[in-house]
């Protein structure tokens, strides 16, 4: 039982610092919330612990040996790199258009219409932007293929399958809890801004998102010529 609660409690605190680590998720939550508030951050969020759940399961499985290798390192970077660079010239385009006052809304049918069916476009979006950001993030990688075999730290010489289960549900119960309280501070610190506001956040996630593509494009690259 103490074995169970150590391992459990190792990994909830484990998938909180991972979790709560500012990235691409981070800044992606904060565009979406500008303008879907604490539904489309909390989306996102969700999104991501797909990929996270992936490479957890991948890591704990014994193939951190395979995750290390450039093989699989470079492309998951250049395609990481590709995904940032075009979120951060959309960043830089919603702050272009954000200030503009909107356009005339269409006719009644029309319009209750056109905002179900935008709506289920921008949700469905915002949860496949975490998932797609989650997946093609060379950290992840890094973090699972090197945590793999951390059990020994816990004094667990030979995990067993009881041992992965309950590291990956505590891993994964601090994850879900981070998304809901990550949205809900997103929502409650730049819902109901300004104009002026929404523009430069922006244009500030448009500069994070471009800083890290740059960062993962150049491992990628040095990984590739190295």
């Amino acid at each position: 039982m103490t074995t169970f609660i150590t391992t459990f409690g190792a990994a909830f605190m484990l998938g909180l610092v991972f979790s709560a680590a500012p990235g691409p998720i981070f800044a992606e939550s904060i565009r979406r919330g500008l303008t879907g508030g604490f539904d489309e951050a909390l989306r996102v969020q969700l999104g991501s612990l797909v990929g996270d759940a992936t490479w957890a399961i991948l890591g704990l499985a014994g193939v951190g040996i395979l995750l290390q290798t450039d093989m699989l390192k470079i492309p998951i970077g250049l395609a990481g790199a590709g995904y940032l660079g075009w979120l951060a010239w959309n960043s830089w385009r919603e702050a272009a258009t954000s200030g503009q006052p909107p356009a005339e809304p269409p006719e009644n049918a029309q319009k209750s219409e056109g905002a179900q069916e935008s709506g289920t476009k921008v949700s469905g979006g915002a949860f496949r932007s975490g998932m797609v950001l989650s997946l093609s993030n060379p950290q992840n990688v890094a973090f699972w293929a090197a945590l793999g075999s951390a059990f020994g730290s816990l004094g667990i010489d030979t995990p067993t399958t009881m041992d992965y289960s309950v590291f990956f549900t505590g891993f994964m119960v601090a994850s879900v809890a981070w998304c809901y309280f990550c949205a809900a501070a997103i929502s409650r610190l730049f819902g109901g801004r300004n104009a002026a506001w929404h523009v430069w956040t922006y244009r500030i996630c448009a500069l994070a998102f471009a800083y890290l593509a740059c960062g993962t494009a150049w491992e990628a690259l040095r990984l590739l010529l190295g």
